[in-house]
């Protein structure tokens, strides 16, 4: 009767092992990589300055006029200017 008993926790916990490995890979290959991307693109948006060469998503290439807390005023040439927010829009 005992060894029975013993069996079935055993099988319990057996069964729990694969969840926790799909767990454990899907937090190294996909939570964490994007959690270092977004520190870096963070880094990246706060050493941006006056006179810093940028390119948009969009492929527009510019250099940074002024720099406020949530926007950037681009000039893309011949005195074209745009502004540019670095909040995600929702």
């Amino acid at each position: 009767m005992n060894t029975v008993l013993l069996q079935a926790a055993g099988g319990n916990m057996m069964s729990f092992l694969p969840m926790v490995l799909i767990i454990v890979v899907f937090y190294f290959f996909m939570i964490r990589p994007q959690m270092k991307k977004q520190k870096d693109h963070k880094k990246y948006i706060e050493e941006l300055g006056v006179n810093s060469k940028v390119v948009t998503t969009a492929g527009i290439h510019g250099r940074i006029v002024e720099v406020s807390d949530t926007t950037f005023l681009v000039d893309v040439g011949s005195g074209v200017k745009s502004v540019l927010t670095n909040q995600p829009l929702l």
